[in-house]
């Protein structure tokens, strides 16, 4: 139970498709690292491929950095729907530090997943949390927010890591 690194784009790592989590895997340490690393860096949201453990599980809480903890760890985790409405909203990443970039996402979704006590819940998420779910998803996915970019979008924001 520690602190882990966090990788950087563009570390191969993070852009792999993570395998479901396995009965081997050990959950309560990944979760506590996870929500430790998160805490620390400090961020928001925070996958497990973020740590270099290529598996379906990332942990969130929205609220934390106003006072107002709402810890949340989900194992295997998918998106069952997504609302025609959209917010644009500037996204940081803790795997690309110093860029923020604007992306377009569904305003609401509902996340379903396990928890680490192993009950499959489904849940709709509004605001931060709806953005912090979809961003921590793509990172299990094989997707950084450069990913979601317009070409030329993408070519600036490079352009801005590249220099930071």
């Amino acid at each position: 139970m520690s602190k882990r690194a966090i990788l950087t784009w563009p570390d191969d790592r993070l852009s792999t498709v993570c395998a479901p989590v396995s009965a081997e895997d050990d959950l309560e340490t990944l979760v506590t690292d996870l929500f430790e690393t998160m805490y620390a860096a400090p961020g928001r949201g925070l996958a497990a491929p973020q740590i270099g453990l290529l598996r379906r599980v990332f942990v969130m809480d929205a609220g934390w950095k106003d006072g107002d903890m709402s810890p949340r760890a989900c194992i295997d985790p998918e998106i069952t729907w997504s609302s025609e409405e959209t917010a644009r909203n500037g996204e940081g990443c803790l795997s690309i530090p110093g860029i923020t970039v604007t992306l377009e996402r569904p305003a609401r979704v509902r996340l379903a997943y396990t928890t680490p006590a192993g009950e499959r819940i489904e849940t709709e998420l509004a605001g931060a949390e709806a953005l912090i779910a979809q961003h921590e998803l793509d990172h299990l996915d094989g997707h950084v927010t450069f990913d979601r970019l317009s070409p030329e979008a993408r070519a600036a924001a490079l352009a801005d890591y590249a220099a930071a």
